[in-house]
């Protein structure tokens, strides 16, 4: 019977805990702008949503992207909403590094939403490969640990991958021994 209660609290315990990040989330959910959708891709920024289904005049409505010196909707690169009445989308190319407002503003003169975007500044990768010859066996390397080769990089010779296998094999013939000797009954 105490057993039985011990697991029901444990259990009960477990279950709220659990239950916790999933009202954390639910409460961070309310309070995101869920309108719009802006993504940047280098230094493109894109911007999607569903709330401008009608037409008016052939057009779906804009899209304006301002910078932090530009106040309103007309000073901002704007740009034409296209697509389907379920997404609708629009594009900026070659933005600069900076923080930017995103304003969608439907055919019927409603705002879709407004969100702020970051665009990074795009790092083109250098290689560069220089041969050095080290009179010591001690450098340092210049790439420091790689890790993704387990730590090393040297290629071990036949002579230690065979002394490593012994040692393995020996470590293992001695669990094995002091294992069955345990399971045996002792007698005087």
């Amino acid at each position: 019977m105490r057993i039985t209660q011990m697991l029901v609290r444990s259990g009960l315990t477990v279950a709220a805990a659990a239950a916790l990040p999933l009202t954390l989330t639910a409460t961070e959910a309310v309070a995101v702008n869920t309108a719009i959708n802006v993504t940047t891709s280098g230094t493109t920024v894109q911007v999607t949503t569903s709330d401008c289904a009608t037409r008016s005049n052939g057009s779906m409505g804009n899209a304006s992207l301002l910078s932090s010196s530009q106040a309103n909707f007309a000073q901002g690169r704007q740009a034409t909403l296209s697509g389907t009445s379920t997404s609708q989308a629009a594009a900026w190319s070659s933005v600069t590094t900076g923080t930017y407002t995103v304003i969608v503003v439907c055919a019927d003169g409603t705002t879709a939403g407004t969100q702020s975007v970051t665009v990074s500044p795009v790092s083109s990768p250098t290689i560069s490969a220089t041969a050095t010859a080290t009179a010591t066996s001690s450098a340092s390397p210049s790439r420091g640990v790689m890790g993704g080769m387990g730590g090393g990089t040297k290629d071990y010779g036949a002579a230690t991958y065979g002394a490593g296998g012994v040692l393995v094999a020996a470590g293992v013939g001695a669990t094995i021994w002091v294992l069955r000797r345990r399971a045996k009954p002792h007698r005087l």
